[in-house]
């Protein structure tokens, strides 16, 4: 009896489901029955609006590609005038030299003012372009050809014309394929917009084809999916298993890295806060020092402030070696586990005044870096815990191992922790020791332990589990 009703139970969830999966189906069908002219008409409005924006910005990459082809073919022109005037220039400083007259003076000056006109529009066609390489090649030609135009009709003379000309005629060509290389982008444009335009027209006569035969194949496919809704709960559930066993690595990873930043932080506290506390406390020593040496002798009032800042400078190197061995303990990082659990436990009861029981082995073992960091901080969370709430008298920290799996054990004899207080997700203590636990492939069990107190009991293969 007991076994029908339990089927019944786990039944009445996909009925459930598939009965609100219906009537979502048939609001869906009223709704696409009621709205379909409007869906169609908007899809319509929507494609002929985005054929326009397309349309617009082919026309301005066409006409900016035309007028690139334009001033491409601008400076082709103005290059080979270039080259002309600059044989005129050569053939006219030659005559200059030879039979020196008005009309030839006016010639070189007529040739010198067009290859400086020339070559001031084709360094602002450079510089514009953007072309870098084109640009310094024209900028020592330009170079070259101002030297000789100030060097006078005599070094025009000498000159030889036809240096310039393979560089002239490098750029002469660099600007026909510039302007070809426009001229045909600028078609293939013009090709993708007659395309598009055909494509849209196209595509809006058939919409309204296409429309209630896709309605149709939607609907099916509704029949369809309602069918498979409880494998789809199922391939959910194992997405949700996935995802949570990604989010346990990630915040295994975490952990890793704050492990790291904390070494990192403990090593810079040691070594830059600790050599400025130990070189202050040794300064201060020196001088009280001294001062207690000197004639006649100090003021009380200075002695006593000298001894307080030198008791203050060892309650700070304290602190500070009390911070660095709660972010990173070297103890467990240079005598392992065994050590450093029986370190964390004396020092806390000293300062607590717990009552201490400890069953450790007697010799260090050796887990993996990982696996005792992750026992050192569940032991040392545990602590932290009892000496905040517990109001314990006694504390007991036990830790075994066989072959495969070490076992720890801390309890205490306090207030013991709260049922509501397990159940709680943001009390990020226990949170952090569960992560850190199951991260490993270890269990972790909090329990109150009676008439009071608390029990935390860690299991935790030797070697963590690489499981995916």
């Amino acid at each position: 009896m007991t076994s029908s009703l339990h089927d019944r139970s786990a039944a009445s969830p996909p009925r459930n489901v598939a009965r609100h999966a219906a009537r979502l189906n048939l609001r869906i069908n009223g709704w696409m029955r009621r709205w379909s002219w409007a869906v169609a008409m908007t899809v319509a409005i929507v494609i002929t609006v985005g054929g326009l924006v397309i349309l617009e910005s082919g026309r301005m990459r066409i006409a900016a590609e035309y007028e690139t082809a334009l001033e491409a073919k601008g400076a082709t022109t103005l290059l080979t005038a270039l080259n002309g005037d600059i044989a005129s220039l050569s053939a006219d400083g030659r005559a200059l030299a030879s039979a020196p007259d008005a009309a030839a003076i006016a010639d070189y000056k007529a040739a010198a003012s067009r290859i400086r006109s020339a070559v001031t529009s084709l360094d602002a066609y450079y510089r514009r372009k953007a072309d870098d390489t084109a640009l310094a090649s024209f900028q020592q030609l330009s170079t070259i050809l101002d030297t000789r135009i100030n060097a006078g009709p005599t070094a025009q003379a000498a000159a030889n014309p036809d240096t310039l000309a393979p560089s002239l005629a490098l750029l002469r060509l660099n600007e026909e394929r510039r302007a070809q290389a426009a001229l045909e982008a600028s078609r293939a444009d013009q090709r993708i917009s007659t395309f598009c335009v055909g494509a849209l027209c196209a595509l809006n006569i058939v919409l309204f084809l296409l429309l209630f035969r896709n309605l149709g194949i939607q609907l099916d496919k509704q029949d369809r999916v309602q069918q498979k809704l409880i494998t789809q709960q199922e391939e959910l559930d194992q997405l949700v298993f996935e995802r949570t066993r990604q989010l346990e690595a990630l915040a295994w990873h975490l952990q890793s890295v704050s492990e790291n930043e904390k070494t990192e932080l403990a090593r810079e506290l040691h070594d830059e806060l600790g050599s400025i506390l130990t070189a202050s406390k040794m300064d201060v020593a020196w001088v009280n020092n001294k001062l207690r040496n000197v004639k006649p002798a100090i003021e009380p009032a200075v002695a006593e402030k000298l001894g307080r800042a030198l008791a203050n400078l060892d309650q700070g190197i304290a602190l500070k070696r009390r911070i660095i061995e709660d972010m990173r303990p070297t103890v467990l990082a240079n005598f392992g586990l065994v050590t450093a659990l029986r370190t964390l436990a004396d020092e806390t009861a000293q300062r607590t005044g717990w009552t201490l029981e400890l069953a450790l082995p007697e010799d260090d073992i050796k887990l993996g870096e990982e696996v005792e960091i992750a026992l050192f901080r569940v032991a040392q969370e545990s602590l932290t815990n009892a000496a905040k709430y517990a109001r314990a008298s006694r504390v007991s920290i036990a830790l075994a191992l066989d072959e495969e799996r070490v076992s720890m054990h801390v309890a205490d004899d306090g207030v013991g922790i709260r049922p509501q207080d397990l159940l709680r997700t943001h009390t990020h203590g226990l949170l952090g020791m569960r992560q850190r636990v199951s991260a490993r492939g270890g269990r972790i069990e909090i329990e109150r332990r009676e008439p009071h107190g608390t029990d935390i009991r860690v299991t935790m293969p030797r070697v963590r589990n690489f499981a995916q």
